[in-house]
């Protein structure tokens, strides 16, 4: 009963299970090509990585359908990502 309240929730916060099946594999392509992860997770998990992003505010989609971060300009994630760890660039909105 517990996850599926935990499901539902994490599928409210995006906007549907498409949204967030979406969100979910273009955010693990980015991971799997080099981005950094904007939360730590133990292990590693990227799975586990991306749902805490999600849950935190820190990653969605946009109108277009593409992957956002909450204060890091997406022109900017990916050489961000190369110079350090992007969540010490994130603002508040």
């Amino acid at each position: 009963m517990l996850d599926d309240l935990k499901e539902e929730g994490i599928v409210n916060k995006v906007g549907g299970r498409f949204k967030l099946s979406a969100l979910i594999q273009k955010r693990m392509v980015m991971l799997n090509t080099g981005a950094k992860p904007l939360v730590e997770v133990r292990g590693g998990d990227k799975m586990a990585v991306v749902l805490r992003e999600i849950l935190e505010d820190k990653i969605y989609l946009d109108a277009s359908g593409a992957v956002q971060t909450h204060g890091v300009p997406p022109e900017n994630i990916a050489r961000r990502a190369m110079l350090g760890d992007v969540s010490a660039h994130m603002t508040e909105d």
